[in-house]
């Protein structure tokens, strides 16, 4: 079975959609409303989008995964606390990814950096370094999403430089999430004005 991935990116960030393209950042939270809202009200709640990333092979030499299961914790706490936010979690759709071709993996992995391109915010998980989550990250921060990192690893350059948020695990992610810190960063977000595409 091929593995099909888009070129371009227009049309709603979703994991179910990802064959799908993809809106220009412009449009993620001035034209994306929730299901059963009709667009352009001035009273309807808009959506914001998010990117799951994290480490997936880290400094593995062998082929193989680290632990993913802070995946299904992450998106339960979207769920429970920011179901506002569309997340989007690049290994549910290519869980099989390290038996790709070469191409089909190359199309992957430029189209999620190209992706991080159009986001609110992005959420990386660093309990190791992680140079494909290192490239997110910076495409996210160029491009004015928000970036959080659940990382131990504060001293480390791309943790701490691209990072508006840095904590130290899971829990205190937990913390933060349930207190409203994130809603109210991605609030803040919303209220600055766009970066100019020339800036």
């Amino acid at each position: 079975m091929t593995t099909v991935v888009p070129r371009d990116i227009k049309g709603p960030l979703t994991n179910r959609t990802m064959t799908e393209d993809l809106p220009t950042r412009e449009s993620l939270t001035e034209k994306t409303s929730l299901p059963g809202h009709e667009q352009g009200s001035q009273r309807e709640a808009k959506r914001f989008r998010a990117f799951l990333a994290g480490v997936m092979q880290g400094s593995m030499v062998e082929k193989g995964l680290v632990g993913q299961d802070y995946r299904d914790q992450i998106k339960a706490l979207f769920q429970q606390y920011l179901p506002e936010v569309d997340l989007y979690d690049p290994l549910a759709d290519h869980r099989n990814s390290l038996e790709y071709d070469r191409r089909t993996g190359r199309d992957v992995f430029f189209y999620h950096n190209k992706m991080c391109q159009t986001i609110d915010l992005l959420v990386a998980y660093l309990p190791q370094a992680s140079m494909g989550t290192a490239i997110e990250m910076w495409e996210a921060y160029q491009h004015g999403a928000i970036v959080i990192s659940i990382s131990p690893m504060k001293h480390n350059w791309v943790v701490k430089f691209l990072s508006h948020r840095i904590y130290a695990d899971l829990g205190a992610f937990a913390a933060a999430i349930a207190s409203g810190e994130i809603r109210e960063l991605l609030q803040e977000k919303r209220m600055r004005p766009p970066r100019s595409s020339e800036g």
